[in-house]
């Protein structure tokens, strides 16, 4: 029985580790190392729960329901998971390797359970959705753009507004303000538009180009 115990940890290791180095190549926060520790430790507890109290269901005095164990894993990884989620300047970040990091506590789980089979095929479908449709997904569909420009020129900005509204860009939201940018030795006071568009994924490339070389007076500060 030890050596099978052996083989699920080993197997679970492999493949967490497998989807571990395409979320590394991504340069995503969770890589090889802490996908690989996921689908171990899961693989474990899964043993754990099936095998390690065996002898508590049949004494009078223990009478434990030691299934729990499993169920936990579920609930637990949510808090590796948390940790790669980050919310900046109104945008979320690290959806998919929270994603990753669950199916593969999952994949771990089943290895422990020794379906081998099915969590391989569940490696492969991960690998899929993860390499194979992010050369696809990104021409389909739509996105939104974050863009923060500058001007001395309020009115300025309130013609860049016009013009996307002109040319059937969606503006999402925008918001105007002012502050003072260091020229020289001096400073200057600018205003800034913040914006969040939506716009094409087939087309992103070519709009953002060409919005870019037709502002006049207008500095382009970030585009996210």
């Amino acid at each position: 029985m030890n050596t099978t115990f052996l083989l699920h940890i080993l197997v679970a290791a492999a493949l967490g580790g497998v989807i571990g180095l395409e979320r590394g190549y991504r340069a995503k926060e969770a890589g090889f190392r802490t996908h690989f520790l996921v689908a171990l430790g899961a693989a474990l507890f899964m043993i754990l729960s099936a095998h390690g109290f065996e002898g508590a269901l049949t004494t009078e005095n223990h009478r434990l329901d030691v299934s729990r164990i499993a169920a936990q894993v579920v609930s637990g990884i949510g808090f590796i998971g948390a940790g790669t989620i980050i919310f900046q300047r109104q945008m979320v970040h690290g959806l998919t390797t929270a994603a990753g990091l669950w199916v593969t506590a999952a994949i771990g789980m089943a290895c422990g359970a020794g379906m081998y089979v099915l969590a391989a095929f569940t490696t492969l479908l991960v690998l899929i959705g993860l390499e194979a449709l992010n050369s696809l997904l990104p021409h389909i569909g739509h996105r939104n753009i974050t863009l923060t420009l500058s001007a001395t020129d309020r009115a300025r900005l309130g013609a860049v507004l016009d013009k996307l509204r002109a040319d059937g860009v969606a503006i999402a939201s925008f918001s105007l303000s002012d502050g003072l940018r260091s020229v020289g030795i001096g400073s200057e006071r600018r205003h800034v538009l913040k914006m969040e568009i939506k716009t094409s994924r087939s087309k992103y490339s070519e709009n953002i180009l060409h919005f870019m070389t037709s502002l006049d007076g207008v500095d382009v500060e970030s585009i996210e």
